[in-house]
Order: structure tokens, then sequence, then C-alpha cells
């Protein structure tokens, strides 16, 4: 599968594993939201507020 194209500007990707280091759970803070970054089982990555 080929990369997608990223928008002028736009740094490097990030691998999720170096987000995760290990943990198949997140948390990120986007102003005064917090949001779960999850890791499945089946390889997925799920976003929730």
């Amino acid at each position: 599968m080929a990369e997608p194209e990223l928008p002028r500007g736009e740094g490097q990707p990030i691998a999720s594993e170096q987000i995760l280091q290990g943990r198949s759970c997140v948390l990120i803070r986007h102003g005064d939201a917090l949001y779960a970054l999850r890791a499945t089982r089946a390889g997925k990555l799920i976003l929730t507020k």
C-alpha cells in the first residue's frame, strides 16, 4: 500500500509504536478535551473522546 501524500508544511509521520511505547492506550489532552488513543488486538487504532 502506498503512503498517503502529506499536505505541504506537514512534518514526517510518527509511528504508532513511538506514541504508544508498549502500552495499549495513551491519553491525549487537546485544549480542554481529553482523548484516549487505543490499539486493538487486531492492530487497529481507535481515538475516543
